[in-house]
């Protein structure tokens, strides 16, 4: 019995997490080490994330003679130049949209609590209990203008965790793409025979899966991000590219990202005129379905073979543990655990049948 496979999985699974147990109840022998990795772990990510998408450049530019650090220069100048033309073309406008937004914010929290309010009371003559919860739903809705004095603090430290963040990432990017081919002869230089060749098959599976799930997220939500800024300003919705910048961002979450991005666009659309509520699900339906039956087929494919149910059941339970950042990291943990699991079943099944034509 020990033998197989579930029972080594079972007693790996058991082991871990007794491991965590007792990590977590050491944690103050270890906080330090948490400290240094919550430090280093956005910067890392974002790292990551331009390293797949730059790394196409540098191989093209290489191909061309040019040495690994003018590879790695002009990567650097290319980056530099788009944040420029970001920054110059799209930042005021973004800029004047956050300022309009927060100048109307208080309003729209008043027609909504207004609006709502009103709604559920004269939906039906309702208990106690559901009357006691609509007047804890106006206390909150009425408290929530004096929460954009916290929002601020929030804001300002939220911007010397970027100044941080823009500090490392830079490092992390120069390493990455100077010594990138170092990491698999590094790893596999402890292993010799089958064993070294399984390690370099699965550390190239893994890196073929981050490779096509980075590039193909980006670009499917900048082609999202493109219909939906044509749609947005087609029908002169408000704040509409503070919207498709907001709706960029959500879109590399599959499945639920596109409709956290509707809802505050459905909002916005609703107080300025009910019928731009209906255009802006329209535009949403008709972006959302030419993504389903165009944009990702074609772009994605089905190389990562992850059912949708399976998909959003995970990012339900990474949500729950880790919020935001669990969401987005929780599609490409679990193909990359997928694609480990798959290399290790592979390998067994190759031993067990070299065992018995041995026998």
């Amino acid at each position: 019995m020990t033998r197989k496979l579930w029972f080594q999985l079972a007693v790996g699974i058991l082991l871990s997490l007794f491991i965590i147990k007792y990590f977590i109840e050491v944690k103050w022998i270890l906080s330090p080490v948490i400290i240094v990795l919550k430090t280093i772990f956005y910067p890392l990510i974002i790292a990551g994330v331009l390293f797949y998408v730059t790394v196409p450049a540098q191989l093209f530019l290489e191909s061309k003679k040019f040495p690994r650090w003018a590879s790695i220069s002009t990567i650097f100048i290319l980056i530099s130049a788009a944040i420029w033309v970001g920054f110059s073309i799209v930042g005021p406008p973004i800029i004047h949209q956050i300022n309009n937004l927060i100048e109307n914010a208080p309003a729209i929290v008043n027609e909504s609590t207004v609006f709502v309010v009103d709604l559920l009371e004269k939906a039906s003559i309702l208990p106690k209990w559901l009357n006691d919860a609509i007047d804890a739903f106006k206390d909150t809705l009425t408290a929530l203008p004096a929460e954009f004095g916290k929002w601020t603090v929030s804001l300002i430290q939220s911007v010397f965790s970027g100044a941080l963040v823009a500090i490392l990432t830079p490092f992390f990017l120069i390493f990455m793409l100077k010594d990138h081919e170092k990491l698999v002869p590094f790893v596999t230089k402890f292993f010799s025979g089958d064993t070294k060749t399984w390690i370099e098959k699965t550390l190239k599976d893994i890196d073929d899966v981050l490779n096509l799930y980075i590039r193909g997220q980006i670009l499917i939500s900048s082609i999202l991000a493109i219909l939906l800024f044509i749609g947005y300003s087609i029908i002169g919705l408000n704040f509409a590219l503070l919207l498709v910048v907001f709706a960029f961002f959500m879109n590399i979450i599959p499945f639920i990202g596109p409709w956290i991005a509707f809802i505050p666009a459905l909002t916005i659309a609703f107080f300025q005129d009910p019928i731009m509520a209906i255009w802006v699900s329209v535009i949403t339906l008709i972006a959302q379905q030419t993504d389903a039956n165009l944009i990702t087929p074609n772009i994605m494919g089905k190389t990562l073979n992850i059912h949708p149910l399976t998909i959003i059941t995970i990012l339900l339970a990474a949500g729950n543990i880790a919020g935001l950042i669990g969401i987005l990291l929780a599609v490409p943990g679990y193909a990359v655990g997928k694609a480990i699991i798959s290399n290790i079943y592979e390998q067994r099944v190759k031993i067990k049948r070299t065992a018995q034509k041995t026998i």
